[in-house]
């Protein structure tokens, strides 16, 4: 069976599992199915830490001056929460179909310890928080087994994570390899920094600073900025920006608040200040921003 073949009949195992009422499972909490039947513009987006594995339809994400392609050809690692703008091209006719792999860290750690002595493992720690790299045939074949599995609650709880943590050692193992090493090495620039964005992660309606992140990370202000840009693209502040933005976005869209109301809730103390902020981030005002994800949805 060709790839092409393979990856279509997959994409039609993800659209009855969604049509199916099936996105999520609580046996399987890591992994979200991905649909959408219609193109999405450039659009600012916040993923958590995992793997993208599209197999039919096209994303494309800009973060600073770097584009990342995923399809049914390259899956897509993000190590740390990042803000970024992301295209999504599909039709009703051709879907974008695939899934997305939350990153346990309790299971990579498991895995590292049981590589520790595998001289032939030596990846080289990467130090950005989001990375591509092709699918390989045999991390395919494991997405195969995962949807056959999240069929039948059973299935998925049983022989569900086994297959998860399949996964995880492929893309450990992998080109991105080095991107989740870098994640659990302690004394890193790149897990000082991924220590911060937890505390944003936390705090992110306090008064947080620029010094006061650096401090808790042992870092000096010049060093912290730097290095903070290195991984996520973009600075300290305008990390922080977006985070509250999209936080008060999700508020709005899931718990029905106001704007005004959201915008006290992720630490604004002014409803105006955020409604300006929240158009030039989305380029829609928070009301329409609301409108248009409740009908893609």
């Amino acid at each position: 069976m060709e790839r092409e073949a393979i990856c279509a009949t997959l994409a039609q195992k993800v659209i009855r599992l969604r049509k199916a009422g099936r996105a999520a499972l609580p046996e399987l909490p890591e992994v979200q199915l991905l649909y959408a039947d219609h193109p999405c513009g450039r659009t600012p987006v916040m993923y958590r830490p995992g793997i993208v594995v599209l197999f039919q339809g096209k994303k494309v994400g800009h973060i600073g001056a770097t584009t990342f392609n995923y399809d049914a050809s390259k899956y897509l690692m993000l190590t740390v929460p990042l803000p970024f703008e992301c295209e999504t091209f599909a039709t009703p006719e051709t879907p974008l179909a695939g899934m997305m792999l939350h990153v346990d860290m309790l299971k990579l750690q498991d895995l590292l310890i049981e590589l520790n002595n595998d001289d032939s493992f030596q990846p080289k720690p990467l130090n950005q928080g989001i990375h591509s790299a092709f699918l390989s045939e045999a991390l395919l074949c494991a997405t195969e087994r995962l949807l056959d599995v999240m069929q039948h609650n059973r299935d998925a709880r049983v022989l569900g994570p086994q297959i998860v943590r399949e996964i995880l050692y492929y893309v450990l193992t992998g080109p991105c390899g080095g991107a989740l090493l870098s994640l659990v090495s302690r004394h890193t620039r790149f897990s000082q920094i991924a220590r911060a964005l937890r505390r944003i992660e936390t705090s992110y309606t306090d008064s947080l600073s620029v010094e006061q992140l650096a401090a808790e990370v042992n870092m000096s202000v010049s060093a912290f900025h730097h290095s903070f840009k290195a991984v996520t693209s973009t600075s300290p502040l305008q990390y922080l920006k977006s985070y509250r933005l999209h936080q008060a976005r999700t508020m709005m869209l899931q718990e029905g608040l106001k704007a005004s109301a959201a915008a006290m809730r992720v630490g604004y103390e002014s409803a105006s200040q955020f409604s300006r902020e929240f158009k030039r981030y989305f380029g829609v005002t928070p009301g329409e921003e609301i409108m248009r994800m409740r009908l893609a949805g």
